[in-house]
């Protein structure tokens, strides 16, 4: 590799794994908060939590890669040519190939890496993460005896328990169930226990009373002696977890169990999902082609172009979301399985065309133009509303 080539590659990975670390930490962020109630409502400690955290970023890295991958192509290759880099690469007489092997070369390692990781890593993760989250619902018993918290045992269904008394006894039992259209039910006892019936676990109520009120309005109250609210049905054993197709192994994928019984009903969810993960590697030399017939020629600064960086990223998201509805049709329709392949496959010719034809894939002028004003409009409303409230500021502490 000549010395032009590693200076450009060295550039390319160093934007790339910023942009990465970036881009995978604000998408890894998105993902934890949705599942920080698995210590809200769980009672987990913080250690399983930042566990299931971790196994998040596998299923997120794959669709990362690219995107970090084009945002630092075409950064790198702008600034070069701002730089008048690429202008002295092209009068020294080299080749457009001097700036293309460079970035296909990251290029493909980026994939390989996507692809190790969506067909090697991920499955797993999201096996351990399944088993984590059931674990953590499974014990329930030591979840509802804690004192003085409500916690959320199903949709719908809450319970508190006011204190723990001697012999293993419950006071204070509070139960609300708005399972049941069209009413919503208060469970209210002064003690219970936990029952053990076999592999049954039954919360016994006694002394108590039961609130049922329906959407018109009518309530009626019944008193009890004693009374049981079955748990067993709460109850996720570590047996029953249900894998998805994006949870099962590529080997799987590729010969699935006659005795599966999603597979049974929806063959063609395994179909797509093997499609995907065979095809989605494949993006990160996409992104790196359209940002090379973006980016990768030199331009003069005079002419009026939409920033490469805009137009790059704007493309590959109109690309990657062509893959994302082909992907999310296809195991509906089994034909959506070529447009699966053919998103990357003539997304990629387009691109080549226009390197090799020494063309620059971008966006019309009049959009240049469009978002050059929407910008200026938008700068100057942002800095008159400032002004606005600079005075009003001013004008607040002189009366005061």
């Amino acid at each position: 590799m000549k010395v032009v080539e590693r200076y450009i590659m060295r550039r390319a990975l160093a934007v790339f794994l910023a942009a990465l670390i970036w881009t995978l930490a604000i998408v890894w962020t998105t993902q934890v908060l949705a599942r920080i109630d698995l210590v809200t409502d769980s009672g987990q400690s913080a250690l399983t939590f930042f566990e299931v955290a971790a196994l998040i970023i596998p299923s997120i890295v794959p669709i990362v890669v690219p995107f970090a991958l084009v945002v630092a192509v075409a950064q790198t290759l702008s600034v070069m040519n701002t730089d008048s880099e690429l202008a002295v690469i092209n009068a020294a007489g080299a080749s457009r190939w001097t700036v293309v092997r460079p970035i296909m070369l990251l290029a493909l390692a980026a994939s390989v890496f996507s692809f190790a990781v969506d067909n090697g890593v991920d499955p797993y993760a999201r096996q351990k993460n399944r088993e984590l989250v059931a674990s953590s619902r499974a014990d329930l018993l030591s979840l509802i005896i804690q004192e003085g918290t409500f916690r959320k045992i199903d949709d719908g269904l809450f319970l508190q328990i006011g204190e723990r008394l001697p012999d293993n006894r419950l006071g204070g039992i509070f139960v609300a169930d708005s399972r049941e259209e069209g009413a919503n039910l208060i469970y209210y006892a002064k003690t219970g226990s936990i029952v053990e019936r076999g592999d049954e676990k039954v919360l016994m109520m006694n002394d108590g009373v039961i609130h049922r009120e329906t959407l018109t309005g009518d309530l009626s109250v019944i008193r009890f002696t004693s009374y049981a609210f079955d748990l067993s049905a709460f109850m996720s054993a570590s047996s029953d977890i249900l894998l998805l197709p994006k949870d099962r192994t590529t080997q799987y994928l590729l010969n699935p169990s006659p005795n599966d019984k999603m597979y049974q009903q929806r063959p063609n969810r395994y179909l797509a999902e093997l499609n995907q993960r065979f095809s989605e590697w494949s993006y990160s030399l996409v992104f790196a082609l359209i940002a090379l017939a973006v980016a990768g020629d030199a331009r003069s600064h005079r002419e009026a172009r939409v920033h490469p960086l805009i137009t790059a990223i704007a493309i590959a998201l109109f690309v990657r979301w062509l893959g994302f509805f082909a992907a999310g049709k296809a195991d509906k329709v089994p034909q959506y399985a070529y447009m699966v392949y053919g998103v990357p496959i003539v997304s990629s010719a387009v691109a080549i065309w226009f390197i090799v034809s020494n063309r620059t894939m971008e966006l019309p002028v009049a959009w240049a133009d469009w978002m050059t004003n929407f910008a200026s409009r938008f700068t100057d409303g942002w800095n008159a509303f400032k002004a606005r409230f600079a005075r009003r500021g001013t004008s607040g502490q002189e009366v005061g």
